[in-house]
């Protein structure tokens, strides 16, 4: 099974019935002006048309998930080390890779990136699989442009790994991952349970892979990816003792010895227990996570063990990684890292209902049945640190029942609330589990995380294996913004965990009035979310903190109206700090906050409202190349498809409207 695509916001169900077939309610709230209201209400109609004729059958939504070309290359190279590469999916994935190259040679992370090594390594590697010859201009580019930049050595583990499958990279020149890992008890420092539950879902199969150091022969060689090719890997100094990071490249430097010595039976056990551990968290689709990265792995993993291609896990799995590939009009294959549903369905049906569309609208209702088929009701990994906490939350993903996330939970219960259902009963009982789900999922500091409760230890990080990327989940403000907004919504604004999770947020605040984004890029995302949330509990448009976040959002507002942020602030945070091209995804997030903050009438809101109404297409969509969405800051960037959508109708919808759920806020 694979997905179509519209090349903007995915995959095209029949068409259903439009908001001009159905009148939205219309009750304008005050405007700056009449022209700027009337071209607000013009836009919010076409952006909920557009919206609705979105909608799948079943009643959910999905955008494209874009990330960059490293998905579409380790696709490629786990297909040549299964030996099932076939030449019609080479042949489109080589396309797709192709068609991403920057004039310099590179890959990039993001649009409108810089290029990166790891991935444009990748990136060659799989043309070279595709058929591209090295002497060729667009690769002779690529390759240069890598040993000028220290060649295979200087990439990052992961890299190197899937390099090292090949006899490309040495197994012995990559930091160790022992399989016994898994016995490591949950109070002990590095035991799997310290690490976020998509970074645990990687490195457990890689512990196998580790172990097991697999080479398979390689296609051709890649001395034109090294600096020098008789010495491939120069041996770097190691760092001060006293430092954690020699203490940690010398605790790899005893693991390897450990390998030499490492008892025969203990390890097979100890793979044995990994892989029992694998699949036990294996999907009822096939996958593990909802995710690509770790299916990938633990696809290779149990092969590793024996498992034939045709076991049932296997072949699920296999079937799994294939529903992640979504087909151009150009023959083109790109592959998600994952798939949205949940969360665009909820924003979806938020953004909807605050543009006036009626609560029983029946494409409102179906959404809100589908949601409710989603709810997650069995214990997952997050139960290790909440043993007795009764289960009740939803995932990012179609299938995802180990891991249930806070951020989705609280914006599902947040658009279960806007919809008129004709079992009201079941609705409540919904909200009901997933705001006691969230409530006990609150770490020890007030603040929530994604995925986990005090998911906070530092050694993770610190690993040598560990320079992909975020492999922890601390709280964050948007997750926590999230979940205040909802527990305001839902009459919980003057209880102590709600108020433990506002003062953390005042805390949290930067001396410049923004806060940081850790899911959404970046200042904006996060200034965006917690505005609303404070506000939501009762907090007035006068408080301090309020009228700080106001005049930074003021302040970095571009030229043209629109606000944008580059994913660049996560690592120049001076130099790129709300600043970038206007988007319509970052442009609704600085709208909902100075919405909120009572800033209708100002110019900033008028200016803000006119560059969405200037800038939506005839369809009533935006366009957005830029990512906006985060993964792991810097590391790994997202451009979600729907986000263009959802965002701006949702600012425009309040806009027009006013806020919703205003006789609650701060009860």
């Amino acid at each position: 099974m694979t997905a179509t695509t519209d090349g903007s916001t995915g995959a095209l169900p029949p068409r259903a019935a439009s908001a001009s077939e159905t009148p939205l309610q219309t009750t304008p709230a005050a405007a700056g002006t009449v022209e700027t209201g009337d071209a607000a209400t013009r836009a919010m109609q076409r952006a909920t048309d557009f919206l609705l004729s979105r909608q799948d059958a079943e009643g959910w939504w999905k955008g494209d998930l874009e990330t960059n070309v490293t998905m579409d290359a380790e696709d490629l190279l786990l297909r040549q080390f299964l030996g099932i590469r076939d030449e019609s999916t080479t042949r489109a994935a080589g396309l797709f890779i192709r068609g991403e190259q920057r004039d310099d040679g590179t890959w990039a992370t993001f649009y409108g990136g810089p290029g990166e090594l790891s991935t444009t390594i990748e990136a060659y590697v799989a043309l070279r699989l595709a058929g591209d010859a090295p002497d060729e201009p667009h690769m002779a580019k690529a390759s240069a442009w890598i040993r000028e930049r220290g060649g295979i050595a200087s990439a990052r583990v992961f890299t190197r790994i899937w390099l090292a499958l090949f006899g490309w990279w040495k197994w012995d020149d990559l930091p160790e991952l022992p399989p016994e890992l898994i016995y490591f008890p949950k109070w002990m420092p590095l035991n799997i349970y310290d690490f976020g539950c998509w970074a645990r879902q990687t490195i457990v199969p890689l512990t196998i892979v580790s172990a097991k150091r697999p080479v398979r022969p390689a296609p051709f060689p890649l001395d034109e990816l090294h600096t020098d090719a008789g010495n491939p890997n120069p041996v770097k100094p190691l760092a001060p003792v006293a430092s954690w990071d020699g203490a940690f490249q010398r605790l790899d430097k005893a693991l390897h010895q450990y390998r030499k010595v490492a008892p025969r039976r203990l390890r097979r056990a100890a793979m044995n227990s990994a892989a029992r551990w694998i699949i036990e968290r294996q999907e009822n689709d096939g996958c593990w996570g909802g995710i690509q990265p770790p299916a990938v792995y633990s696809v290779i993993a149990l092969h590793l063990l024996g498992y034939d291609l045709e076991h049932p896990v296997m072949r699920e799995g296999l079937a799994s990684l294939d529903r992640f590939a979504v087909w151009r009009e150009d023959g083109a294959r790109m592959i998600e890292a994952c798939q949205s549903p949940v969360w665009d369905t909820c924003l979806a049906t938020i953004a909807l209902a605050d543009a006036g569309v009626p609560a029983d609208h029946p494409q409102l209702v179906k959404a809100a049945d589908w949601m409710l088929g989603e709810e997650i009701v069995r214990p997952g990994d997050w139960s290790v640190k909440r043993p007795g906490l009764p289960p009740g939350g939803w995932a990012f993903e179609f299938h995802n029942d180990n891991y249930p996330d806070i951020d989705d939970t609280a914006e599902v219960v947040l658009a279960l609330r806007r919809v008129r259902h004709h079992d009201p009963e079941r609705i409540e009982k919904a909200i009901g589990r997933g705001v006691r789900w969230n409530l006990g999922m609150q770490s020890k500091n007030g603040a929530w995380g994604a995925f986990d409760v005090d998911n906070t230890s530092s050694f993770p990080n610190r690993l040598p294996f560990c320079d992909f990327g975020e492999v922890i989940d601390p709280p964050s403000a948007d997750v926590t913004a999230h979940v205040v907004e909802m527990l305001a919504v839902e009459g919980l604004s003057h209880d102590p965990r709600t108020r433990r999770g506002i003062e953390w947020l005042l805390a949290e605040q930067e001396s410049n009035g923004s806060w940081f984004g850790r899911w959404g890029v970046n200042y904006v995302y996060g200034t965006g979310s917690v505005v609303p949330a404070l506000v939501a509990a009762g907090l007035p448009g006068s408080h301090p903190a309020i009228r700080r976040a106001v005049a930074w959002l003021e302040a970095v507002q571009n030229d043209d109206g629109g606000w944008g942020e580059d994913l660049r602030s996560y690592h120049k945070v001076a130099e790129w700090s709300g600043r970038g091209a206007s988007t319509a995804s970052q442009t609704g997030w600085a709208l909902l906050a100075l919405l909120a903050a009572g800033e209708r009438d100002s110019k900033a809101v008028e200016r803000g409202v006119e560059w969405l109404a200037e800038t939506q297409l005839a369809d009533g969509s935006w366009d957005e190349p830029y990512f906006t969405g985060t993964g792991f800051p810097w590391d790994f960037s997202i451009n979600y498809h729907l986000y263009r959508q959802v965002f701006p109708l949702t600012a425009l919808g309040r806009y027009v409207h006013g806020e919703p759920f205003a006789e609650v806020k701060g009860g």
